[in-house]
């Protein structure tokens, strides 16, 4: 009979922090009456083990000074040119055709008007059509030789290398078209006008990330009663150390968290009327400009399979890592598995030569299929005071970034550079560096800046995320 975890007990999401010192914190009991001492155990326990989720952006990208309040970088376009919203009116059988350009590239001419070479398409360039839609039947691709363009209607004139011309031409027709060479006859005169290379220019401005911890000088001088420890190491009977460390590592992820999901104030929205702006995050951008999986986990070869042919029409990165939490890791392990004969039992994970007297290796660190795909399970999405508390629609489930970097133009350094996918820029100058700053104020723990009782400890740092080639990454989604 299948069984289930149950709900309760469950998993304490209730803080530690709080804004107040804690009496329990500290040294309360002094009831002489009572003769019998407690056993104790001094050394705080690490029930919830490391408890820090950030790693992501330091396994994936780097980190790199910037001196602007806006970033800027140009990503290359497509070489080749091709339309997709392509109609006609020209009839079956014709020899020639005039065809209107639809796609959005091309700038809309009712307002502003076309300007010479708005079509990428000239005159003596040889094309192929094929149809998106067909009304009426079946339909094959045919190859034309561009006799006239006319930028300021959208249009160009074509003859047919076919002898029957179009082979199911109608006005509710819709054609794609690709230039793929040129013809010119002897001695006629070179091609008319020339290509300029059109970049994407984005851009992502740094936000100001702050913290603060703060204890009173009459609470530093008090001793705790319980040797406290945090994952950075640091241990100690004063338990406001602890809380220190804590904001510090709370900082530290929120660096990362931040970067990940920010997302930039829309025109008209309550962030923008306060006078905040925001940022582009990765899964922003990423949903913005890159690929979606939604519906589930892909969990069949077929599904990676969609996966790869988008990837073909992109970047086509011959490296890849998929973050993701637990279930989609479980997925992919039970897909790979079974394409082992023996894999329906269960018995032959791994390399397929597990043995009675071995540990059962039942998974999988990445596959090849087209590409090479890793994967890693990712923290933040198995938290549960974080990601990992989040089900059902537009939860994530994972994140696919190709490995290596990217070739753009830096506009501070003025020339091509070449850049991790995902890297953070943070704000420096000669006098200021702005990655990572930390200070003390206060009359107490060795600070001398003001009369205030207490010790302050500041966390500051101003940085945003870039993520270039967006289209070269998956978002895995519910």
């Amino acid at each position: 009979m299948a069984g289930s975890v149950q709900t309760t007990p469950g998993f304490d999401l209730q803080p530690s922090a709080q804004q107040v010192p804690l009496a329990t914190n500290y040294i309360t009991n002094f009831n002489f009456l009572n003769q019998y001492l407690p056993d104790t155990y001094e050394k705080e326990f690490e029930r919830y083990g490391n408890r820090t989720i950030s790693s992501f952006l330091r396994m994936v990208g780097a980190e790199m000074p910037s001196n602007s309040d806006l970033i800027k970088w140009a990503e290359q376009g497509r070489l080749h040119t091709k339309y997709v919203d392509c109609t006609t009116t020209v009839l079956t059988n014709a020899d020639t055709a005039t065809f209107t350009i639809n796609d959005a590239l091309v700038p809309n001419r009712a307002t502003i008007g076309l300007t010479a070479g708005a079509i990428a398409i000239r005159v003596g360039q040889t094309i192929m059509i094929s149809p998106k839609t067909v009304a009426g039947g079946a339909a094959t691709t045919n190859k034309a030789i561009v006799t006239a363009v006319n930028t300021g209607a959208g249009t160009i004139d074509v003859a047919f290398y076919e002898a029957l011309g179009i082979s199911n031409g109608n006005t509710g027709n819709k054609y794609e078209i690709f230039v793929y060479g040129s013809e010119f006859k002897k001695g006629q005169s070179g091609m008319d006008g020339s290509l300029e290379a059109d970049d994407d220019i984005f851009e992502c401005s740094p936000i100001i990330l702050k913290d603060k911890y703060a204890v009173s000088g009459s609470d530093m001088a008090q001793i705790g009663w319980v040797e406290v420890t945090t994952e950075n190491g640091a241990t100690g009977y004063l338990w406001y150390l602890k809380s220190e460390h804590e904001t510090r590592l709370r900082f530290d992820d929120y660096l990362e968290t931040a970067m990940i999901e920010a997302e930039p104030a829309v025109a008209g929205s309550g962030a923008v009327a306060a006078g905040f702006k925001g940022t582009e995050g990765i899964f922003y951008t990423v949903e913005d400009r890159g690929n979606v999986w939604a519906g589930g986990n892909p969990a069949a070869l077929a599904d990676f399979d969609n996966i790869i042919r988008r990837l073909d029409k992109q970047g086509s990165i011959e490296e890849n890592v998929i973050f993701l939490n637990r279930e989609f890791g479980f997925d992919i392990d039970d897909m790979l598995a079974a394409q082992n004969s023996y894999g329906a039992g269960g018995t032959s994970y791994g390399l397929f030569d597990n043995d009675k007297d071995m540990a059962l290796n039942l998974g999988f660190t990445g596959f090849r299929r087209g590409y090479d795909f890793y994967k890693t399970d990712w923290k933040y999405l198995n938290d549960p005071t974080m990601r990992g508390g989040l089900t059902g629609t537009g939860a994530v489930n994972g994140l696919l970034v190709p490995a290596g970097s990217t070739t753009v133009y830096d506009q501070v350094l003025g020339k091509n550079a070449k850049r991790p996918f995902l890297h953070v820029r943070y704000r420096a100058s000669e006098t200021e560096d702005r990655r990572y700053k930390t200070w003390i104020t206060g009359s107490a723990g060795g600070a001398m800046t003001s009369d205030l009782d207490a010790m302050e400890v500041h966390f500051l740092s101003e940085r945003a995320v870039c993520t270039m080639g967006a289209n070269n990454f998956f978002i895995f989604k519910d």
